[in-house]
């Protein structure tokens, strides 16, 4: 079975996105100003991603493939989980020595491409970098201020998933179609409920309200941009007190999956280990969820809102080149193959997100009921209630999301409130967004 690229109005869900720099950042190049990439000399680079051994071993698979491509040229790899791979490139940042190319969050963009580290590959446009296999409104998603500082390499979107096999075991059907999220707490308490007698334990959710882009999320729902045009929060403390007391009863009757039990299993899960029914995040977890459960895990939309079931997508990821690079034609390059090779979207299929060329959807030959099948077919079923532009994060939020999520663990042990919670993020916020 083969895919065709998402519909133009789907596609065209994936707004144009005007990044205004908020300082900094590499002088804007011309398209096709670059020099050919050099075959008459030795070149070696430098590359980093985030992911675990799987996701290292198809990169290694694809990187071995640039470089019989391209027998001048050495790749030396390195890869973190994501919360570490983030404080090396911090680190490196610092002394401006970032890896030649980067893996890439929209999360980070702004903090890294408005801020002089990352190269302006629109100089590599055409010559040692093709983009024309890139709906323009989903490069865009790599621009700040006019420079292109972002490959966009995939697609995703947020979903729900839940693991059928354990919901039957409990005789719990999943939630209904346009489950809202009051629904949702509501399956989550029952689910717990009936899970209490099951060995080993099983929980319905998670706290969902510690994650920053389920808040986004239900702010869009609720007809707020969470971020201004010019890169400043959008939303209040009273924003964020509504969202976090959503799920206070939750944790007041000790209903969502214990944050102790959570520290205990790390890096796994609770939804992966068989002790949590459901979860939220990006579609193209599917596979990896299928493979460490071992059990049938299927996908919903998000909770509805009050105005009905509303989504983006968001580029799966990007891949960014250093600004300190000594070789910006070979990293163009790589990121050329990395995004355009339809080798590459064979070997990943849709572990990153649906690929964002259609050369690379075309080789995902792959199997009716497959992973790969799914996650496309999930981005097609929910591409009418993908309606939203995704957030365009501020500078700083990456951090940002951290620290949301480090203070909910503290709300979970109980340890702090949702006032002081808000408070001190709304603190941590005030001297993070925009600060170059």
């Amino acid at each position: 079975m083969r895919f065709t690229r998402m519909a133009a109005g789907a596609a065209a869900a994936v707004v144009t996105l005007s990044l205004t720099a908020c300082g900094g950042g590499v002088e804007n190049t011309e398209p096709g100003s670059a020099e050919a990439l050099s075959t008459d000399r030795d070149i070696t680079l430098s590359m980093a991603w985030w992911g675990n051994d799987d996701r290292a071993v198809m990169y290694e698979e694809a990187i071995d493939l640039f470089e019989e491509a391209h027998p001048n040229i050495t790749v030396q790899t390195q890869f973190q989980a994501f919360d570490d791979y983030w404080t090396a490139r911090a680190t490196e940042a610092a002394g401006s020595a970032l890896p030649d190319v980067v893996q890439m969050d929209l999360s980070y963009l702004r903090q890294y491409g408005a801020t002089g580290q990352l190269l302006d590959l629109n100089g590599q446009v055409g010559v040692n970098l093709d983009v024309d296999g890139i709906d323009d409104s989903l490069i865009s998603s790599g621009q700040i201020d006019g420079g292109q500082f972002g490959i966009p390499i995939s697609t995703n979107t947020l979903a729900l998933f839940y693991n059928a096999d354990l919901l039957e075991e409990l005789g719990i059907d999943p939630p209904a179609e346009g489950y809202t999220w009051d629904d949702l707490n509501e399956w989550t308490e029952q689910v717990s409920q009936a899970g209490a007698g099951h060995d080993p334990v099983v929980y319905g959710f998670s706290d969902y309200t510690g994650q920053l882009w389920f808040f986004l999320s239900w702010l869009i729902q609720q007809g707020v941009e969470p971020f201004t045009e010019d890169g400043q929060l959008n939303f209040d403390e009273a924003q964020m007190t509504e969202w976090l007391n959503r799920g206070q009863d939750l944790r007041d009757a000790e209903a969502f999956y214990p944050i102790k039990r959570t520290k205990q299993i790390e890096p796994l899960e609770g939804f992966t280990v068989g002790e949590q029914a459901a979860g939220m995040t990006w579609d193209n977890f599917l596979g990896s969820y299928e493979a460490e459960t071992g059990q049938e895990v299927k996908m919903l939309p998000m909770p509805s809102g009050e105005n009905g079931p509303q989504q983006f997508w968001k580029p799966g990821m990007l891949l960014s080149a250093s600004s300190s690079t000594a070789e910006p034609e070979a990293a163009a390059a790589l990121i050329d193959f990395l995004t355009n090779a339809p080798e590459v979207g064979e070997i990943f299929g849709t572990s990153k997100g649906v690929p964002a060329t259609q050369a690379q959807i075309d080789a995902m030959d792959v199997e009716p009921g497959s992973v790969d099948e799914r996650v496309v077919q999930y981005e097609e079923d929910v591409a009418d209630v993908v309606t939203e532009q995704v957030p365009v994060p501020v500078e700083g939020v990456g951090a940002l999301e951290a620290e949301f999520k480090r203070l909910s663990e503290e709300l979970q042990y109980g340890n702090i409130t949702v006032d002081e919670f808000v408070a001190e993020w709304f603190s941590i916020a005030d001297s993070t967004v925009g600060q170059s």
